[in-house]
């Protein structure tokens, strides 16, 4: 099961990469960005943190940086780096410190053929499937994959939270990209997990206007798009684990995982998946920059 995405990508922003000889093991002469000096912590190493070049992740990753600094650790930021084969070298190399990850689409980077699919499970088989040198901090409840969404209307009208909920309806018509309809989480998916029968249709890029326009019922849309809030949609969770779960995960050198820990987790602790989607929307919706995004998110939460 896949819950593989394709993201905005960009190409690397430079093209040599230095190992910084100091303590902590962080890199002095990152792939490419702006580096920005918080206060003493008593360690001279920089820690390198770095974001995919997809406005959702540089948000998380901005968040990370901002919270360091305001912890006195010194931060240099190298985002908009591309896709996992652009910086997972990196990053097990030891040039990247911090990045933002997602559990399940990792842990199918590294393991294609994995049986776990809830949150819990998915986290604990990344913790075995990463490379020596690299460990994950705690994860955040919000997600980046696979939904089931609903209007807040249908949702009311039918009583769903739940996937499960939409059992013994009739006449559900089921919308997303064309290979959903032989993916293991799609119709066929639906109807041995949870009892729940559809028809399906390919709407692709018009997913969420036709479930919005009442033509389908159920819209595969990932998680932490923005249009759940503009478009007021109700994402039906999953207690049985039809969807591999992707939360939003701390990826970290583990050499300097226990002194950060303590103020990532905190960050992660705090984003939520409704948070995530508020984010979302400020970028593409509100057009405000990360830095401002996440300057007010880190105030709103008490983290700065």
């Amino acid at each position: 099961m896949s819950t593989a995405r394709m993201r905005l990508t960009a190409a690397l922003a430079g093209t040599a990469i230095a190992a910084l000889a100091l303590a902590g093991c962080a890199s002095s002469d990152p792939l490419s960005g702006d580096s920005t000096d918080g206060g003493d912590t008593g360690d001279s190493s920089t820690i390198v943190i770095g974001s995919q070049a997809y406005y959702s992740n540089e948000i998380i990753a901005e968040i990370y940086a901002q919270a360091l600094e305001a912890g006195g650790f010194t931060v240099e930021r190298n985002f908009n780096i591309g896709q996992r084969d652009a910086y997972m070298p990196a990053l097990e190399d030891g040039e990247i410190d911090l990045f933002p990850e997602y559990t399940g689409n990792l842990l199918q980077y590294f393991e294609p053929d994995t049986t776990a699919t809830t949150s819990d499970d998915v986290y604990a088989a990344l913790q075995e499937a990463l490379p020596d040198g690299l460990t994950v901090l705690d994860q955040s409840s919000a997600t980046d994959q696979d939904s089931y969404n609903v209007t807040a209307a249908f949702a009311e009208e039918n009583g769903l939270t739940s996937i499960a909920d939409l059992a013994g309806i009739d006449g559900l018509v089921l919308g997303g990209a064309p290979e959903l309809e032989e993916r293991p989480y799609g119709p066929s998916g639906l109807e041995e997990v949870y009892g729940v029968t559809v028809s399906f249709q390919a709407t692709a890029d018009t997913t969420v206007d036709e479930l919005v326009a009442g033509n389908i019922q159920i819209a595969n849309v990932y998680s932490a798009d923005p249009r759940i809030k503009t478009e007021d949609l109700v994402t039906l969770e999953d207690p049985k684990g039809l969807f591999l779960a992707s939360n939003v995960v701390p990826v970290v050198n583990a050499d300097i995982a226990d002194e950060i820990a303590d103020v990532i987790n905190a960050v992660s602790a705090a984003l939520t998946p409704e948070g995530l989607v508020a984010l979302n929307v400020e970028s593409t919706e509100d057009e405000r920059s990360p830095e401002d995004i996440a300057a007010d998110w880190l105030a709103d939460n008490g983290l700065n």
